[in-house]
């Protein structure tokens, strides 16, 4: 199924849009605060015994937690320990950050390595990582020398621990953890006997249950304008996880060549392809986050493919000369009610 507009299109929670006009009622709770270089905004009808104020020192702690194991920012965090370890001996690793490894693992193997959580260097060489913007674009062979450096196939999982089979080998799992996180803080407010919540972190969303209006929560397309921003469709995901992944912000323009953030590990090189955002419906946050990732990489017909083949529901937008077009798969059309 496919429309067209004729502006471009953004993932945004409804009740923020709305605020304005639908103040939210007092028995909504509502905790933010800054993480992971973004926010997290959680909401959710509270229930008997929950103090607001230990409840948003256990989502603090939690996240601050999950950035000490798995931040490439924090030189001293679990992960950027191991991306340190200059030997191919096992290194120990907690159950935390051994479970996101697997399911980054997991998904690079269905998606034929192209959400590859080694392909740091040639993210970092491009100038999106923790190191600053390259005065100059890289050239063919310092690309190839690098991509040498990537692979799946060159890290091993275990149990309690993770592997190199090259002692340089850099892991990101910048394009999961904030998935991660959020399921994190649903899990823990599901122990509270929490059932009614949104969790966000930097756009990626998980939901259960219904608003306090009896309403179930939706989320909007919208379409922004200059003069004004307007509403395109509005949609319910039921107890699910959104995420959205588009290189829309996230790209420097060089020479009049435009860079994207994402790397196809292939070729070492931004992907050039009229794919410009990417939203998928999971269970999992963490799945959602990172198979968003993965189709946007490959462009809207190996996206398409996949998404039939393993019954993923996923919402396609591409840039089509002036246009913006949307595709989606069976699965979104059966599983998203429309508003």
């Amino acid at each position: 199924m496919q429309t067209i507009f004729n502006i471009r299109i953004l993932i945004v929670i409804v009740t923020t849009i709305l605020i304005a006009c639908s103040p939210l009622k007092e028995q909504e709770i509502y905790i933010s605060g800054p993480t992971m270089g973004t926010t997290y905004n959680v909401k959710f009808i509270p229930t008997d015994g929950v103090d607001e104020q230990k409840l948003k020192q256990q989502i603090d702690q939690t996240l601050v937690g999950i950035n000490q194991l798995m931040s490439t920012y924090i030189k001293d965090s679990e992960l950027s320990r191991f991306n340190q370890w200059s030997s191919i001996e096992p290194f120990p690793m907690s159950a935390q950050t051994i479970d996101v490894l697997k399911e980054a693992k997991r998904l690079g193997v269905m998606s034929a390595g192209l959400l590859d959580v080694t392909v740091g260097p040639l993210v970092n060489l491009w100038g999106f990582g923790p190191q600053s913007r390259p005065e100059k674009i890289p050239t063919k062979e310092l690309i190839n020398t690098t991509r040498q450096q990537v692979g799946l196939d060159k890290l091993t999982i275990g149990a309690t621990w993770a592997s190199k089979t090259q002692p340089d080998l850099y892991v990101d799992l910048s394009t999961i953890a904030k998935g991660y996180a959020v399921d994190q803080l649903a899990e823990l407010l599901l122990t509270l006997n929490i059932s009614n919540f949104l969790v966000e972190i930097g756009g990626e969303m998980r939901l259960a249950g219904i608003k306090p209006s009896g309403e179930p929560w939706k989320i909007a397309i919208e379409k922004p304008k200059t003069e004004q921003r307007s509403i395109q469709s509005i949609i319910s995901v039921g107890d699910n996880a959104i995420a959205t992944s588009g290189d829309y912000r996230n790209y420097y323009e060089q020479d009049g060549v435009r860079y994207s953030h994402l790397i196809n590990p292939a070729t070492g090189y931004p992907i050039i392809h009229n794919l410009v955002s990417v939203t998928v419906v999971h269970k999992s946050s963490m799945t959602a986050d990172g198979l968003a990732t993965a189709l946007n990489v490959m462009g809207k017909e190996k996206a398409l493919e996949l998404a039939e083949t393993y019954g993923i529901a996923v919402l396609l937008i591409t840039k089509e000369k002036d246009n913006f077009t949307e595709y989606t798969s069976s699965k979104f059309e059966q599983f998203v009610i429309v508003h």
